[in-house]
This record gives C-alpha cells, sequence and structure tokens, in this order.
C-alpha cells in the first residue's frame, strides 16, 4: 500500500471523512489533525494516500474523548414564592436527546435542587415551535414544593443541568404571591396542562412522585387557617333537640338557600330538623345572614349559619358544621338538591326507625336529573388501566374513578331503586348516625376544595365494618348549578384522583382486578 511522509493535510481528511466534519461539528470527536497527531502518529500509522482511504466511515479510536459542551436551548417562565413557603416553578427544556438531570434554584437566603424524576412534564407547543420540530416529546417542566417556611422573593439563579453535564443559567425574578393566588394559580396550570396522551392518567402521573403530596401538604395548611374561629349566627329557637341536622355546605351562591328552604318548608316533620349552612366563600357572608334571617321568618325553619375564612374544602367544611348541629342523625347535603316526593322526610325517617343500624349508619338516596333520568343509585369504583406499550415488561398505569349505578336510567327502574348495600354513596346526600360519622374522624380532609371525599368516607366506613346503603327516598339534583366550576377545581380534582389512587389503590385492586381480563403473555395460551 503507498504511504506518504507528509505532514498530515486537515482539508484532504475531512473532505474524504464527511462524517469526521459532522461529529466534530456536534462536538463527539476532537478535530481531525488533534485525532491524527494523538492516535495516528502514537501508534505508528501512516498517512494513507487518498486514494485508499475508505470512504463515509468513522474510525472509533477506543478511547475516552473531551465533550464540547453547548448550553441547551431552554427558558424559565415562572419561579413564584408565597409568605408559607409554596415554591412554583414554571419553563422548558430542549432535552431530547440529552435529559434533564436536575434544576437548582438560588435566592439570596435560600436554594432548593429539583431531581429531574420528581418534575411535572408536559407539552409546550411554543417551545416546538421556537424548536422548529413537531417530535413527540414533553419540553416542558414544573414543579412544586411547600418548604413550611418563609421563601424571600427577588433576584433568582436558575441552573438546569443535563445528563451530560451541560448546564443553562437563568437569572430571573422570584415574585411573591399570596397563598390563595399560589394555590389557584398552580392547581389551574395542572388542569390546563397539554400531554401526548391520555390526560386522564398523564395528568395524575405528572405529580405522583412528588407534587402531589406536596399540594396536598399545603392545601392542609390552608384549610387548617379557613377553620379557624368561624363566624356562627343562630336563627330561630335555640336550646332544642332535633330528629336531624341538615348540613349545606355553600361555595359562591348564596341563593340557593332561599330555594332549598321553599322547597323543604312544605314537608311533613320538617319542623323537627334544623338546617346547617356552612360557607366556603367569605365573600358571600353578609347575603347568606341576610337570606338564613329571611327563610326564618317566613318557613318558620331553624337555621345556623357557619362562615370559615376561606374554601376548606367540601369535606372540611361538613365536618366544621358538625359541633353546632343539636341532633344524633346528620344528613349532608348539597346546595342544589331538593326533594322528590312531598313525603321525603317521611320515608327518610322510615328507613331509620325501621332498618336496623348497619343499614343506616350511613345510606344514600336516589338522585335524579332535572329531566327524570335517574343520576345516582350508590356508587362503584372502577379501575382504569393505561397499557404500557413500550418493550419491557411494565405493569400497566392504574387510576381509579368512582362511577354511579344507573346513570341515566329511566326513573322507574326497579333493580336500581330497591334498598341494598353498595360500595359508596354520593356526598350530594348523605344519611349519617353521628356517633358512627364521629367514630371514623368525619370526612378526610387532606382532599382540595372537592372530590372524592364522599368515596373515601364510603371506604373507610366499609373497612370499620359499616358498608353503605341505599334507601328509596328520592331527591333531585341539579347537578352542578350549587357553586361555581373554575379551573383551580379541576385541578384539584386531579389531586384528588391522585390522593384516592394512593389511599385505596390496593384496597380496590384487591377487590376488583380479580374479576378482569387476563392479560396473555405471547405463546401463553393453549387449544382445546
Amino acid at each position: 500500500m503507498p504511504v506518504s511522509d507528509n505532514p498530515f493535510d486537515e482539508d484532504i481528511y475531512l473532505r474524504l471523512n464527511p462524517d469526521v466534519r459532522q461529529a466534530v461539528t456536534v462536538g463527539a470527536f476532537r478535530s481531525g489533525r488533534e485525532h491524527f497527531e494523538r492516535y495516528g502518529r502514537a501508534e505508528g500509522r501512516p498517512w494513507v494516500r487518498p486514494e485508499s482511504v475508505v470512504r463515509d466511515r468513522v474510525v472509533m479510536t477506543g478511547r475516552p474523548v473531551r465533550q464540547v459542551l453547548t448550553a441547551p436551548a431552554a427558558a424559565v417562565d415562572t419561579v413564584q414564592v408565597s409568605p408559607s413557603g409554596a415554591l412554583f416553578v414554571v419553563g422548558w427544556v430542549d432535552d431530547a436527546q440529552d435529559p434533564l438531570e436536575s434544576i437548582d434554584v438560588f435566592v439570596t437566603s435560600w436554594s432548593v435542587s429539583f431531581d429531574a424524576a420528581t418534575l411535572g412534564r408536559l407539552r409546550r407547543i411554543d417551545a416546538e415551535g421556537s424548536l422548529g420540530r413537531a417530535a413527540r416529546h414533553a419540553y416542558g417542566y414544573w414543579t412544586f414544593l411547600y418548604a413550611a417556611r418563609p421563601l424571600a422573593s427577588g433576584h433568582c439563579s436558575v441552573i438546569l443541568r443535563l445528563k451530560s453535564g451541560t448546564e443553562a443559567s437563568f437569572a430571573v425574578t422570584a415574585s411573591s404571591l399570596d397563598d390563595h393566588e399560589m394555590r389557584k394559580i398552580v392547581l389551574a396550570h395542572l388542569a390546563g396542562a397539554a400531554y401526548f396522551g391520555n390526560p386522564y392518567f398523564l395528568g395524575v402521573a405528572a405529580i405522583a412522585p412528588a407534587i402531589g403530596a406536596q399540594l396536598v401538604a399545603f392545601n392542609q395548611l390552608l384549610t387548617r387557617r379557613a377553620l379557624q374561629s368561624p363566624y356562627v349566627e343562630r336563627f330561630g329557637a335555640v336550646g332544642r333537640r332535633y330528629r336531624g341536622s341538615i348540613i349545606v355546605c355553600l361555595y359562591g351562591k348564596p341563593e340557593f338557600m332561599f330555594l332549598q328552604m321553599a322547597m323543604f318548608a312544605r314537608q311533613a316533620g320538617i319542623g323537627d330538623y334544623e338546617f346547617i349552612y356552612v360557607s366556603n366563600s367569605p365573600h358571600i357572608a353578609e347575603a347568606l345572614l341576610r337570606e338564613a334571617r329571611l327563610c326564618t321568618r317566613i318557613y318558620g325553619v331553624d337555621i345556623s349559619v357557619v362562615a370559615l375564612h376561606g374554601n376548606a374544602g367540601f369535606g372540611a367544611a361538613n365536618n366544621a358544621a358538625v359541633p353546632f348541629a343539636a341532633s344524633a342523625r346528620l344528613l349532608v347535603m348539597n346546595p342544589d338538591v331538593f326533594p322528590y316526593h312531598a313525603d321525603f322526610i317521611a320515608r327518610h325517617d322510615a328507613a331509620v326507625e325501621g332498618c336496623p343500624a348497619p343499614q343506616t349508619d350511613l345510606f344514600g338516596v336516589p338522585l335524579y336529573y332535572d329531566d327524570g333520568s335517574l343520576m345516582h343509585a350508590g356508587m362503584h369504583v372502577e379501575v382504569d388501566r393505561l397499557p404500557h406499550l413500550g418493550a419491557g415488561a411494565r405493569a400497566p398505569t392504574q387510576v381509579l374513578r368512582v362511577e354511579h349505578y344507573g346513570k341515566g336510567a329511566p326513573a322507574e327502574t326497579a333493580r336500581f331503586l330497591a334498598p341494598r348495600a353498595v360500595p359508596a354513596v354520593t356526598g350530594a346526600f348523605m344519611s349519617l348516625a353521628r356517633g358512627w360519622f364521629e367514630r371514623l374522624g368525619g370526612f378526610t380532609q387532606d382532599y382540595v376544595f372537592g372530590h372524592y371525599e364522599d368515596a373515601d368516607f364510603c371506604l373507610k366506613s366499609s373497612a370499620a365494618g359499616r358498608t353503605a346503603w341505599l334507601h328509596d327516598a328520592r331527591l333531585w339534583h341539579l347537578e352542578g348549578k350549587g357553586s361555581a366550576r373554575l379551573a383551580q377545581h379541576e385541578g384539584g380534582a386531579i389531586v384528588n384522583r391522585w390522593l384516592f389512587t394512593k389511599t385505596w389503590g390496593q384496597t380496590v385492586t384487591r377487590d376488583v382486578i380479580a374479576t378482569a381480563p387476563t392479560r396473555l403473555r405471547k405463546g401463553a395460551g393453549r387449544r382445546g
């Protein structure tokens, strides 16, 4: 083979080895001259004449080489803190080829490092446009932390570190938000996130590693504050004992009190019941007190109003009303629920008095939509599964979902109306023995705003030996009309779905999945 003793000709080398030129551009190899000088001459290899070089081929040296690192395309959109120590970070990073490893946040008096595995990842269409790519990659990232200690706002440095060691640094301002505003913004962000796939699963999956627990802890703080020293005013008789206490949780709409009183005041025996309205909206307290005063004068009902300092959520608000109840029977009811029959109270009392305690310690009733179709005849829990379609044997992602028996069925479908034990009943109406309710500790207050507290309580009751029942004392339910539904409530529902699955997933899986179809491996089935 002809050889040359001439010095290394870099132009010829790169021209005949275009892959090397590309490699140099992306920083994967040393320059052609350094490559030859270090490895070619050191190993006594001669310089091959151009005509003998094998084209379109990269020769690997087998030795480690230094990469030329360049900062990835990235952005930090938001760094926000609250007085109680909540931290919210949002941005995006091009880590499709070189995965994100961590995010470090530095402020003068504090710092925190987030492992990439704990971040929520989501689709960012704006980043896809900026990068000029339509790849199915979640460039967006976000995280939330409740530090439970003051975090100063102001000048902030954020460092994004990739697996390769590449870093991108940003100087931003950490702005300060009120605690309630922080909760609203973070939950709205969660509700509005876009994904490559089913948001039902991916929203829950995004918060499962760490964010979910942080949001629950932060919400617990706000719930405790909302429950401190509520304002309570009584209208009507004082010092009486009642057959039952009807507890109604209000949010945003005081006008449903007057309508509900007009409907229930016609019921025979309503004088043996008191109403307790507990408000999660401080701004409606004055209107609520005025309505209660009018209802007592016009309809002759006894009403207590419990006004909270903030939105404590459905479960905590109902718990807060119980100490003011003057009876041994609690009826938890939504503001948009009304009697279906003129003798609802008589039917309810007949169930309480005529059935054994295990059937009345916790029960619900059939509820109807305004078009006359059945809305609720008890509830059951479904296990939704998102199968893993990639390589490797991985269990499917599972999320619990609560559904209503008979939803949409004709009004008189007998099999749904028969008294029977059911896995759960809706919090739109629950009748409870007060002693049993208090023994179980009331509703779990970890859930954000509302959703899943009712099913959680029913499963808690079942685990303690009392299964929920359904008795035929019907009600109308104008579902969703009794309160305003905003983006933060949708985000809260995602957090609650995660928490409910985390709390009850193994229990429900043990009882439900055994009857589900089995996924067969290839070759596992046999004929005959």
